[in-house]
């Protein structure tokens, strides 16, 4: 299965470039996910814990970069994991692009997985709801990191746009650091969840007019037979 996502960033391409090359940048904003063990500067391993609805799986894996090109801004990452209470298993592939949008930079992930075990159960619907669910949480907090003003920049007085964007930046920053994201598994909430699901089952369902027909003709049918049988039953009573 392959899935596309991407975001915006207002900071130089170069520098979104070189933030997500960072493994520990990375892992500090994907929810669920713990950096255990740096092999070399490209080989990584770590933790990662998915939810989807009731359901909550625990991967241990590695990852590792296999290609970059800074003149392109481009990298491709391969990561594999096995689950840890279950005989369930991941691959993936991802390539990385980085360009430049005008003053901003445009992000773009294009994902190759396989997944087996008990997440396999769900659709292509709901796993690209839980890949896009994943990447809007691990965008927001990309952004509040690279388009926050510097440490030693002070909004300027009386401007409380400024203050209220500062503020706003450091709030997502403390909440999506580290410790948050290791706490909280990647989750897509139950409305999300169940919208996919109904919007999954409605795509195999496919409705006819032939098929339409067929019931009304069906339900007609059957009311006309129990009045039958009312009316064959009073009679026997009256007579009887």
């Amino acid at each position: 299965m392959q899935i596309e996502n991407s975001f915006a960033v207002k900071a130089p391409p170069d520098r979104v470039y070189e933030f997500l090359l960072d493994v520990n940048n990375v892992v500090s904003c994907v929810p669920g996910a713990e950096l255990s063990e740096v092999v070399d500067p490209n080989t990584f391993k770590g933790k990662v814990r998915i939810k989807v609805g009731p359901v909550t799986v625990s991967y241990n894996g590695t990852a590792r970069i296999t290609s970059r090109d800074a003149e392109t801004r481009t990298a491709t990452l391969e990561a594999e994991g096995r689950e840890t209470t279950g005989s369930g298993s991941a691959q993936a592939t991802t390539v990385m692009a980085v360009a430049a949008t005008g003053e901003a930079s445009t992000v773009t992930l294009t994902t190759d997985f396989t997944v087996v075990g008990r997440v396999a159960q769900f659709g292509r619907g709901i796993m690209e709801d839980v890949s896009r669910h994943l990447v809007g949480q691990a965008a927001a907090c990309i952004q509040s990191k690279l388009e926050a003003p510097p440490s030693g920049a002070a909004p300027a007085a009386g401007d409380p746009l400024s203050q209220a964007n500062s503020s706003a930046a450091a709030s997502a920053s403390s909440a999506t650091g580290p410790a948050a994201a290791a706490s909280q598994p990647a989750a897509l909430d139950a409305f999300a969840l169940g919208r996919a699901v109904a919007k999954e089952r409605m795509g195999r369902v496919k409705v006819r007019p032939r098929m339409i027909g067929a019931a009304f003709a069906a339900l007609i049918s059957l009311l006309l037979l129990r009045r039958v049988r009312r009316a064959r039953r009073r009679r026997r009573e009256t007579n009887g």
